[in-house]
């Protein structure tokens, strides 16, 4: 299979631009098998095919990277904290592999330089990067074993760009706290599913849209429900927050209801964590 994919590839470098100096400065190793790094790096819109008719992407070492790190981090953290529970291990989990994450690292990294695709993609799907980093734990895990890839997520990519302790004092769980301060000030809250689109590369979009005691907060829009919830959700916290208007409006209401006021304004949703 590679063979055929080897063929299609040599496009993307020429002998002037010998790519193993540039997947070396990456992974700190040279590869073995060239041709799998490389397919990390070809989105679907530009997908290869190969003399047997069948196209390739990096969608299958995406899935497998995407397993591989999870096993990766799991591992870390439960030997970082050996005194937290479950709950607390899955969360720091979350806050590390999830797309935003991911995606501002393979641009640290500079893997967005080795992504070579077709044309312009207009679209606010902006986690082809974070994907192709996932792509590649995939391919360093197939060429090299565990042990090594082990070493490259923790050496390559968690130490140089993640702060352990920081990244668990980070509140990702927008949802969650804005519904726990609502609840807490017996005020109702929201979350409606406002449409479904597809984006220029066919993929689902959610718009969810969030409001309290009927107040329009924000709107949210991602590639599954729950992101576009958890969009809104911040939206909301930080108008909330920051919004006097907001804030006029909802102490009103809570008045005419027989309400002492708001109590206290939700945390910084970008400072903000609850730490275990």
């Amino acid at each position: 299979m590679f063979a055929g994919i080897y063929r299609a590839l040599k496009w993307r470098f020429s002998k002037k631009n010998d790519p193993y100096p540039t997947f070396y400065r990456i992974l700190g190793f040279y590869p073995k098998n060239l041709q799998l790094y490389e397919l990390a790096f070809v989105h679907r819109s530009s997908s290869i095919e190969t003399m047997d008719g069948r196209w390739h992407n990096n969608e299958r070492l995406e899935f497998l990277g995407d397993a591989v790190l999870n096993a990766i981090v799991s591992d870390i953290i439960y030997k970082k904290y050996p005194e937290k529970k479950e709950g607390f291990l899955t969360n720091t989990r979350s806050k590390i592999v999830q797309r935003e994450t991911l995606n501002k690292i393979a641009v640290d990294m500079g893997l967005n330089d080795l992504i070579k695709l077709p044309r312009i993609i207009n679209s606010h799907n902006n986690y082809i990067y974070g994907n192709a980093c996932e792509a590649l734990i995939g391919a360093v895990y197939l060429d090299q074993g565990y042990r090594k890839c082990f070493e490259f997520v923790e050496k390559r990519i968690i130490e140089p760009y993640i702060s352990l302790d920081k990244i668990v004092r980070k509140e990702v769980n927008f949802k969650s706290h804005l519904i726990e301060w609502s609840q807490k000030n017996k005020m109702e809250v929201m979350f409606e599913l406002l449409e479904t689109n597809r984006d220029v590369d066919h993929n689902p979009v959610f718009q969810t849209h969030v409001t309290l005691m009927g107040i329009s907060l924000g709107k949210g829009v991602g590639y599954t429900k729950k992101e576009s919830q958890q969009l809104a959700a911040k939206t909301a916290i930080k108008r909330i927050r920051k919004d006097k208007d907001i804030q006029r409006v909802i102490n009103e209401l809570k008045n005419v209801a027989g309400e002492k006021k708001i109590h206290d304004v939700p945390d910084d949703p970008e400072d903000a964590g609850h730490g275990s």
